[in-house]
């Protein structure tokens, strides 16, 4: 990952809201509790943070006003805000009342979604209650040995006679990786700071305002010669896509979301011109770059995230489809599937999609294409877009001939079909691009699109798939 981060402020040196300078402000300093709140500066940014210290006790009703009063000032302020988290949960002693405070919090925080960017850093125990917080915001970093979970190993035990220690059972590492809970994992408290300001660098202070120019000394009519071979002559030969990726963007400079979970889909931060864009990429090298349910759900969380803070999406697409299986459907392959489409559809964000070579069946419709009202849609001349290979096509049609005859039949439908010229010619791409001038169309409709506003239709909310 890379970050641009040289001046940070160190997590160490956040300060404590009773030390706080004339020019932060600290909020329900003298209330008695686990959790201290404040607004500070990190590089030049006004952002109000909460610290939930697990040193001291489980959370009390009143350490759930404070969290809740930092959420509402972050809202009506229109600030990004920083929770760091460590809590064994609601106070025992306390009661119910503890369990009020929580779910006072956990409103607090669910109202700033989509209104103010949320980060949540993990810096120890995450348990019970405020654990599920953690998939409310919108980027949760955990450090290496913090560990979260609902219920822990002893429940765990109780129920599945299985013995499981902490690391196992919620460990940084399985958010990484399983449960796609962690955006990223850090080393430690300040790195986990450095990280929540690399991700903020891209996201406006509120959905109201526009994101962060990033001025680049590159070129945005810079040609990317090199991704002329970059994608194998093989239909099925593999490659990295994050090198498309890094070529088309300012510097090279590539910030990616989730890189541990779902890996056949990246999504990621980057700059086209100084303009922050949200990149969603197939990837070959993983499962082929198929569509499972991790992959829809990682791709449709980003999107939205990008929706809601006015961040221009450009869609790389290489997939032969949905990865097939019965647990898979069993699972809600359909459901999860739709979550893809659907972020898709309600995104008012400049979107821009890029076949690069394969885009078949229902995987190219939810992928943004043109159908699911994407703004621009190129293709390579490698690309091949149609309801499936040739392999399947021919296997499906002409089950009688010969083995000799579906060799000659697959050609002729690669040559005729399985090409983007055809898709161009009804519309569904706006252009077929040689892939060393990607930089320089990218960033031509990036400038065409960036005033784009659509008016939505009243309603209260849409429902979306879950």
């Amino acid at each position: 990952m890379s970050s641009d981060t040289a001046n940070a402020l160190p997590a160490s040196s956040l300060p404590a809201p009773n030390d706080a300078p004339a020019s932060e402000v600290a909020l329900r300093a003298g209330v008695h509790g686990s959790v201290r709140s404040a607004t500070v500066t990190l590089n030049d940014r006004l952002v109000v943070t909460f610290t939930i210290d697990g040193d001291l006790r489980a959370l009390s009703q009143g350490d759930g006003f404070t969290i809740s009063a930092a959420c509402e000032l972050a809202r009506t302020k229109q600030l990004p805000i920083i929770g760091f988290v460590q809590s064994a949960g609601a106070d025992v002693i306390e009661g119910i009342t503890a369990a009020h405070g929580w779910g006072r919090a956990a409103r607090a925080l669910i109202r700033c979604s989509g209104v103010v960017p949320t980060v949540l850093i993990v810096t120890g125990p995450a348990v019970s209650g405020p654990a599920l917080m953690l998939g409310v915001a919108d980027l949760t970093i955990m450090v290496r040995d913090a560990y979260a979970f609902v219920s822990g190993p002893a429940m765990v035990e109780q129920f599945t006679g299985l013995p499981i220690s902490h690391a196992e059972l919620g460990g940084s590492s399985i958010h990484a990786t399983r449960s796609g809970v962690a955006t990223a994992v850090a080393e430690d408290r300040d790195h986990a700071v450095e990280l929540a300001i690399e991700f903020l660098s891209y996201l406006p202070d509120s959905n109201q305002a526009s994101p962060p120019f990033r001025p680049t000394a590159d070129p945005s009519d810079r040609r990317c010669d090199e991704l002329r071979d970059l994608v194998p002559a093989s239909p099925t030969g593999s490659y990295d896509v994050r090198a498309v990726i890094a070529s088309i963007v300012d510097d090279g400079v590539v910030t990616e979301l989730r890189s541990g979970w779902a890996a056949n889909l990246v999504t990621a931060f980057a700059n086209v011109d100084g303009h922050p864009i949200g990149i969603v990429a197939n990837q070959p090298q993983v499962l082929a770059g198929t569509l499972d349910i991790a992959a829809s759900q990682k791709g449709a969380r980003f999107v939205g995230l990008c929706d809601a803070f006015n961040i221009p999406l450009l869609t790389l697409v290489d997939t032969p489809g949905f990865q097939p299986g019965k647990d898979l459907e069993w699972r809600g392959m359909i459901r999860h599937g739709a979550q893809l489409a659907f972020a898709y559809a309600r995104a008012t964000v400049p979107r821009i999609s890029l076949v690069l070579r394969k885009s078949y069946g229902g995987a190219y419709i939810v992928m943004d294409s043109k159908p699911m009202g994407n703004d621009l849609a190129y293709a390579w001349p490698s690309a091949e877009i149609a309801v499936m290979g040739a392999k399947g096509a021919v296997e499906i049609l002409h089950r009688s001939a010969t083995a000799d005859e579906r060799i000659d039949l697959q050609t002729d439908y690669e040559e005729r079909l399985l090409n983007p010229y055809l898709a161009a010619e009804r519309g569904s791409i706006d252009g077929v691009i040689d892939p060393a001038t990607s930089r320089s169309q990218v960033a031509s409709a990036l400038h065409l699109l960036i005033s784009k506003r659509e008016h939505l239709p009243r309603r209260r909310h849409d429902n979306g798939p879950l």
